[in-house]
């Protein structure tokens, strides 16, 4: 029987999704799984983009032009202009969703073997994506203890040799809810100018940010324009995961006429998905607001109750809508597994993502969770409640000193 590729033994499995089968197998027991796992938002889509799905007036959903339609990424300058991200419709290329932002930036810029520098824990799928590419993610690590703030240019120019490419970034940042400082984005701009490397920037959580602080846009830096490649994303902003409808944003035409390559390969971005993104860019700010209200609300229902249960800590997310939370056990995939396999309480048990999977550091994170709040307030305090219980039960505890 002939054997699967190097590539396809080497493709980590995804620490969100690889335990979704025992989810399923509790609640074809009966069990209620909490998913704390995934980023999936439990909030309404906005009714213009529902609209636009609901009247689809076309006799032919034919093939869309590889770069995405021009009228959606002409309403797209409008929306980055809000923030300060003057970019034109010719810059931005529509993808199946940042996924495919990502793959296409990498196969566009990195030649196999080619290394680009990821501070850690980070989204697991950029390893992934890294794997399809050939290239190879070097990791520079941040610690819970330090809010995962970045580690000083001196860590980072450690990593740096002939093969390094690029510096990949997502801010505000998923696992941890980081938001880069003004400081560490400055960091990052000279690192990128006096190494002469790309700089990928994962900025689908823009509009997330909690503490006040300004938000710091790659695109908002001076001397890189050509060095930068934004990554976007409608999935988090409308809820709208599954129409999978991204962005590739870069001013480098160099860039720009590679990755249109990749997309004229794949034909063309999903025809149904950008007609409700289109549509969903007339979303009243109303929604906008009710929407970070109601994440302001559970960001503090979550964190606060983790830090109430002995042993666990929570740094407070500054972004997004995650936290990584250190448990009291021996190891938390262990953990997580022995919730969905032998665990309930009052019949609900919960589900969460094992933090190592999102470093690459051998041991790093083993006894960290990532929490995704996108559950409503009652049923983050019903989950908080299980996880206490299961904790107190668990074989693996670990006793505070």
């Amino acid at each position: 029987m002939p054997k699967i590729s190097i590539r396809g033994h080497e493709m980590p499995e995804s620490p969100i999704r690889k335990l979704a089968p025992l989810a399923a197998a509790a609640k074809k027991r009966g069990t209620k799984v909490y998913h704390l796992n995934i980023g999936q938002p439990d909030l309404p889509t906005p009714q213009e983009g529902l609209n636009a799905l609901k009247n689809i007036d076309r006799t032919i959903l034919e093939y869309s032009p590889s770069q995405g339609y021009l009228s959606y990424r002409e309403k797209l300058v409008g929306y980055y202009k809000k923030f300060n991200i003057n970019v034109s419709a010719d810059d931005i290329i529509i993808t199946a969703g940042g996924s495919e932002a990502v793959l296409f930036s990498f196969l566009a810029c990195l030649n196999p073997g080619d290394e680009i520098i990821v501070p850690e824990p980070a989204y697991a799928n950029y390893m992934a994506f890294a794997i399809s590419a050939g290239a190879k993610i070097r990791t520079i690590a941040t610690t819970i203890e330090e809010g995962f703030s970045l580690p000083k240019v001196e860590k980072f120019e450690e990593l740096i040799n002939e093969r390094t490419r690029a510096i990949m970034i997502c801010n505000p940042n998923n696992p941890t809810g980081y938001l880069y400082t003004r400081r560490e984005m400055n960091q990052i701009r000279d690192l990128v100018k006096k190494y002469d490397l790309y700089l990928f920037s994962d900025e689908v959580y823009r509009e997330y940010i909690y503490t006040g602080s300004p938000y710091i846009s790659a695109c908002h830096l001076e001397g890189i324009e050509e060095n930068v490649v934004l990554i976007d994303s409608v999935s988090k902003r409308y809820s709208e995961c599954g129409i999978r409808i991204g962005a590739l944003i870069t001013k480098n035409a160099e860039v720009r006429a590679a990755v249109m390559k990749f997309c004229q390969a794949r034909l063309s971005p999903p025809l149904i998905g950008q007609l409700v993104a289109e549509a969903s860019l007339d979303a009243p700010e109303e929604y906008h607001r009710d929407v970070y209200d109601e994440y302001v609300e559970r960001r503090k229902c979550l964190v606060d109750g983790l830090n109430r249960i002995p042993g666990v800590y929570s740094p407070i997310p500054m972004g997004a809508f995650y936290t990584v939370a250190k448990l009291p056990v021996d190891d938390a995939e262990k953990f997580c597994r022995w919730c969905l396999e032998s665990f309930e309480y009052e019949g609900a048990t919960v589900m969460m993502a094992p933090a190592a999977g999102f470093y690459t550091t051998p041991g790093a994170g083993i006894n960290q969770v990532r929490i995704a709040y996108v559950l409503k307030k009652d049923d983050l305090e019903k989950a908080l409640i299980v996880l206490r219980k299961a904790l107190e039960a668990y074989p693996g505890h670990i006793m505070e000193d």
